[in-house]
């Protein structure tokens, strides 16, 4: 991958089809989980090569070119958010408190298509704090700065999500 990427610096369009055919499938699933639904995330997945095309000149070497672009998608995803204003940020973080992760599910039972669509119907504002703190590894402090919001409001909404997901998983099970 680390190659593919210093010959698209070069310019060299063959390595930048074969970089996008390599990264295309999980960069997808990225923009799955942000976006919940298909033709969305196509959209996002375009937008972000264009964007990891255009800025791969600042791609350093520091760390992996695979974590460098995700960043790029999961940025994009966001911005895409924004756009449509579907983050929602302001919030009762009192009604927040009270609601309760405390019970265990059947998971175990679960395939993992599963999950993701139950993931994919959470509501975009949760959905996308889920996916930054449980998938992508952000801290809330990190993804209130992204977000826009306060680090209280960012875990209300995994909290919710979790809910959310633990009811869906229950009816299932």
């Amino acid at each position: 991958m680390e190659r593919l990427a210093l010959n698209c610096k070069d310019g060299d369009r063959k390595a930048q089809k074969q970089l996008y055919d390599a990264m295309a499938p999980k960069m997808m699933a990225v923009c799955l989980r942000y976006m919940g639904n298909r033709e969305d995330a196509e959209d996002v997945l375009q937008e972000g090569f264009i964007t990891l095309f255009t800025k791969i000149d600042s791609y350093q070497g520091a760390g992996s070119f695979e974590g460098w672009a995700r960043k790029i998608f999961v940025n994009t995803a966001l911005m895409h958010l924004r756009r449509a204003d579907v983050l929602g940020i302001s919030d009762d973080i009192q009604e927040a408190r009270t609601l309760s992760a405390n019970e265990t599910t059947p998971i175990q039972k679960m395939g993992y298509r599963d999950l993701i669509n139950m993931i994919s119907a959470l509501p975009a504002d949760s959905r996308t704090v889920f996916n930054m703190y449980v998938v992508e590894g952000y801290s809330h402090k990190e993804i209130a700065k992204e977000l826009g919001c306060t680090e209280a409001t960012s875990r209300s909404k995994l909290q919710r999500a979790r809910i959310r997901l633990q009811e869906m998983i229950k009816e299932k099970g």
